[in-house]
C-alpha cells in the first residue's frame, strides 16, 4: 500500500519543538500580571445583561400565533450552542418540533403525566394544582428538545471522571443560554417537565441512549409577567438570597461585605407582635357580618388573630397546609421509662413514609401534606422520598447521667426547624402543623414542662403511650432526679433544652420560630407540642403570635403547659397520640375561621337588617 505522506506546514504553522517533560513540582509559578484587569461591561452593557435574567419567565399562558422568523431561532440556538460545557464537551442537540401532528403526540403524554402528579398530591395542594397550565405544546409554534449524550466526547472526557453527570448538567446550561437569548428577542418559553423521560424518547423517534433534558414551548407572548406565574398564582414564594449564600463553610450564612449571621438571632429578630391595624379592622369586620356578635366563639377570636398575623384582613386561607412530623430517639429510654422498644421511632417513620400511621389517614383527610423530618433517629434509615435527611445525632443522651444534648446540638436542632419552616413556606403552605415521633419523648416533654411552669414532675408526668402505675412513678421519679441534677434556668431556654429536651422538641421550637418570623400560622399538637412552645415563648415572645393551640392532650403536661401560655385548645377529644393528629383535626376549624372572614357577606352588602 502507498505510503501515506504529511504535507509540510507552512511557515507560519511550524510545528513546535519538542520541549523535556517536566513534573509539576519542577515548574516555575507563571508570573502575575501587574497589568490592569480585563475590562467589564459598561454599565449600561451590564443592566442589560441583568435585566434579562431578572425578566426570564418561564411561560404557560399568553402565547400568540405568530411565527418565528428563522434568523430569530437561529440566533437563539447559537446562544445555547455557545453554552460552558464540562470538558468543552457540548453533549446537547436540539430538537426543533413544528408538526402539529408531534405536538399532539407529546401532549396527550404530558396530559397523562399531569393526572398522574395530580392523585399524588394532598387535596390542598390537588385543588390548587387543578387551576394551573402547566404546558403550552399545542399553544406554540415551535417545541425545542433539549437532549445530552453521556457518551460525547468519549470515555475520558475532561471533568467527567469522578462526575459522569456532568454531561445532563451541561445540557442544562445550554437550556439557560437559550432561555435568555429567547427574552432578549420576546421570545416566551415554557419548560415542560411532566414527562416519562424513556416514553418520549420512543414517541420522538431518538437514540435510546439520549437523556432528555428538557422539552421547552417557545413563541411570542402578549406579556412578559412581573412575577413568575407559580408565584403569581401562589404556589410558591421567591427565597431570599440571604438564606442561600453561605461564607466557607455550609450554615455559615453571609452576604459578600457582610458579617455572618446567626440564623437564630436573625429569625428571632424578624418577629413581630400582631399588626394593630389589621386586627382592628377583623373585629369591625366581625361585627357586620351576618351574624350574631360573638356567635362563632373562639373562630372569631382566630381569625382576628389570623389578620394581625398576615397583617390583612380578610386573612389568607391557610390551605395548603403541612405538618412536619420531626423523629428522634432519647436517651432516657434506658431508665425504662416506656415498655415500647426503641426501634419503634425508626419503625415509625417507615410507617409515615409508607402512609400507614393515623396522621396520614387525618393528612389526607383534611388534605394536608405530612413532612417526615429524621432530627434524631438512633437507626440509620434508608433514602425515601418524602423524608429529609437532618440527623444532629443518632438520640439525645440518658438526662438522668448528663445533658441531653450540647448546647450547639440544642441549636442545631432548632435550626433545623426553621429551615423546615422555610421550605414549607417557601413552597406555598400558608398553614404549619407540628409533628413528632419519638419513644420516651414524653419524658422529656415532662421534664421542659415543669421547668417552664414550675409544676411539680409529679403534676405533670403522665401515662404517654399507656403506661402502667409502676411505670409511671419509674418515669416521674426519673424526670425528678434529671431536674435535681441539672437544676435547669427557665431564664437559658437552649440551656433547659440541651438538658432535658429531644430532638424534636428543639426542632419543633424552630418550627414555631420559622413560622412566627414568616408570619405563618402555627397549629400546634400535644404535649410535645405544649413543651416545645414553652421553649419558644422564653426564647421569642412575640412567638405566640402565630401559634394555635389545635388540641388538649389527656396528657396533664399539656394542661399545665397551655394554661402557662395562655392558648386555648380548639378540641379537646382525649387525644394522647402525637404525630400532629391533633392538630389536623384542627386544621379545618382554623381554616373555616378564615374562610369566614373572606365568604360571608355583611348586614349591608346582603340588605339584612340590623338590630
Amino acid at each position: 500500500a502507498p505510503q501515506a505522506t504529511v504535507p509540510a506546514p507552512r511557515e507560519a504553522e511550524a510545528l513546535p519543538q519538542e520541549e523535556p517533560q517536566t513534573g509539576a513540582a519542577d515548574q516555575a509559578p507563571a508570573p502575575r500580571s501587574t497589568g490592569p484587569a480585563a475590562p467589564g461591561y459598561d454599565d449600561a452593557e451590564r443592566e442589560a445583561v441583568l435585566r434579562v435574567m431578572r425578566e426570564r419567565r418561564d411561560i404557560r399562558n399568553g402565547f400568540r400565533d405568530d411565527p418565528i422568523p428563522h434568523e430569530v431561532l437561529l440566533r437563539v440556538l447559537e446562544a445555547a450552542h455557545t453554552a460552558p460545557s464540562v470538558g468543552h464537551s457540548q453533549p446537547w442537540d436540539f430538537v426543533v418540533i413544528r408538526s402539529a401532528e408531534t405536538r399532539r403526540t407529546m401532549h396527550e403524554l404530558a396530559v397523562r403525566q399531569r393526572e398522574a402528579y395530580a392523585k399524588s398530591l394532598p387535596k390542598g395542594r390537588a385543588k390548587q394544582f387543578k387551576e394551573l397550565k402547566i404546558e403550552a405544546i399545542l399553544d406554540t409554534p415551535v417545541n425545542i428538545v433539549v437532549t445530552a449524550d453521556p457518551t460525547r466526547g468519549g470515555r475520558h472526557t475532561l471533568g467527567r471522571y469522578t462526575q459522569p453527570q456532568m454531561a445532563p448538567y451541561s445540557a442544562a446550561l445550554a437550556v439557560e443560554n437559550l432561555w435568555l437569548a429567547a427574552r432578549a428577542e420576546g421570545l416566551g418559553v415554557g419548560w415542560v417537565s411532566f414527562f416519562d423521560e424513556r416514553e418520549m424518547v420512543r414517541a420522538l423517534g431518538l437514540p435510546e441512549h439520549l437523556e432528555v433534558i428538557a422539552y421547552l414551548c417557545v413563541g411570542y407572548v402578549d406579556e412578559f409577567p412581573d412575577e413568575p406565574e407559580l408565584m403569581q398564582a401562589g404556589w410558591s414564594k421567591r427565597r431570599p438570597l440571604s438564606w442561600v449564600v453561605h461564607e466557607e463553610t455550609y450554615g455559615r450564612r453571609a452576604l459578600p461585605g457582610e458579617e455572618p449571621h446567626d440564623l437564630l438571632a436573625e429569625t428571632v429578630a424578624q418577629i413581630r407582635p400582631l399588626d394593630a391595624k389589621a386586627l382592628g379592622e377583623a373585629w369591625e369586620r366581625q361585627k357586620r357580618m351576618t351574624k350574631p356578635a360573638g356567635a362563632l366563639g373562639m373562630l372569631e377570636i382566630i381569625s382576628a388573630q389570623l389578620s394581625g398575623l398576615s397583617r390583612q384582613c380578610p386573612p389568607p386561607i391557610p390551605e395548603p397546609a403541612a405538618v412536619a412530623v420531626f423523629a428522634g430517639d432519647h436517651g432516657v429510654h434506658a431508665q425504662g421509662v416506656t415498655p415500647w422498644p426503641q426501634e419503634v421511632t425508626g419503625q415509625m417513620v417507615a410507617n409515615f413514609l409508607g402512609g400507614g400511621a393515623v396522621c396520614n389517614a387525618f393528612a389526607a383527610q383534611v388534605g394536608a401534606e405530612v413532612c417526615v423530618v429524621d432530627v434524631g433517629v438512633a437507626a440509620d434509615l434508608p433514602a425515601t422520598p418524602g423524608l429529609l435527611p437532618r440527623k444532629i445525632r443518632g438520640g439525645t443522651s440518658d438526662m438522668t447521667t448528663g445533658p441531653a444534648m450540647t448546647r450547639e446540638e440544642a441549636k442545631a436542632a432548632i435550626e433545623v426547624g426553621i429551615e423546615t419552616a422555610r421550605d414549607l413556606v417557601a413552597a406555598g403552605n400558608k398553614g404549619l402543623l407540628t409533628g413528632e415521633m419519638g419513644i420516651a419523648n414524653t419524658t422529656a416533654s415532662a421534664a421542659l414542662i415543669s421547668v417552664f411552669t414550675g409544676a411539680d414532675p409529679a403534676e405533670v408526668t403522665g401515662r404517654g403511650t399507656g403506661i402502667n402505675d409502676e411505670t409511671l412513678v419509674r418515669k416521674t421519679e426519673v424526670v425528678r432526679r434529671a431536674l435535681e441534677l441539672h437544676q435547669p434556668d427557665p431564664a437559658d431556654p437552649i440551656g433547659v433544652l440541651a438538658a432535658v429536651g429531644g430532638f424534636e422538641h428543639a426542632a419543633m421550637v424552630g418550627l414555631l420560630l420559622g413560622g412566627a418570623s414568616l408570619r405563618t400560622p402555627v397549629i400546634l399538637d400535644g404535649v410535645s407540642a405544649g413543651a416545645a412552645a414553652l421553649v419558644a415563648r422564653a426564647i421569642a415572645p412575640e412567638v405566640l403570635a402565630a401559634c394555635i393551640a389545635g388540641h388538649r392532650s389527656a396528657e396533664p403536661g399539656h394542661v399545665a403547659a397551655l394554661n402557662k401560655l395562655g392558648l386555648r385548645p380548639l378540641v379537646d377529644l382525649d387525644l394522647r397520640l402525637g404525630e400532629g393528629t391533633g392538630a389536623l383535626l384542627a386544621l379545618p376549624l382554623v381554616q373555616s375561621a378564615a374562610r369566614a372572614m373572606h365568604e360571608v357577606a355583611t348586614f349591608d352588602s346582603a340588605g339584612v337588617t340590623e338590630k
